[in-house]
């Protein structure tokens, strides 16, 4: 049975529902915190941070946060980072976090994002486009298993001309 789910982007109003979804998909609050934290920076973009809604109860969550890429000239180019990624946990295993992705991902090309990174599990996100990062030339800035960190060309073309490392927020290191 499909459930009648709004996709939309985060209004005002959203942020408890955002944290709690956050916090009971992790089992934790940092990642509710880290939202909050990146909600208040200027290059915050409210239409790329997307919610699940069913029955007027935000059941899933997504954002897309703005980060460089440190080229080896030292200059920076934008792209997103995709993190995090949250569905409430009865709700896990139906569609609704890969919806998120893509319906972020349209987004993000159409308000002219060349590409996305994220940190996650090398057998899910490669289902949506993404391939490790180091085939793009894009590395993270702190070591893991090369097929934990992917990215994804928005733009076709685009990414070939960014290589470097992701330069992440401050509040992405904080616990």
């Amino acid at each position: 049975m499909d459930l009648p789910i709004i996709y939309r982007s985060e209004i005002s109003g959203d942020e408890a529902g955002i944290s709690r979804v956050n916090d009971l998909a992790f089992g934790q609050p940092n990642e509710g915190r880290l939202i909050e934290a990146l909600r208040t920076k200027k290059t915050f973009v409210q239409e790329l941070s997307l919610v699940a809604e069913l029955d007027g109860n935000i059941i899933g969550h997504i954002l897309f946060f703005p980060v460089n890429v440190r080229l080896s000239d030292g200059s920076l180019k934008k792209i997103l980072s995709l993190a995090p990624l949250s569905v409430l946990p009865k709700y896990q295993n139906r569609g609704i976090g890969g919806m998120l992705i893509l319906k972020g991902l349209k987004k993000a090309k159409l308000l002219g994002f060349r590409g996305v990174v994220v940190l996650g599990h090398a057998d899910y996100y490669p289902r949506f486009g993404f391939t490790r990062a180091s085939e793009w030339g894009i590395y993270c800035p702190f070591h893991l298993p090369d097929g934990s960190f992917m990215a994804i060309e928005l733009i076709d073309g685009q990414l070939e001309k960014i290589r470097g490392t992701v330069v992440f927020p401050p509040e992405y290191n904080e616990d």
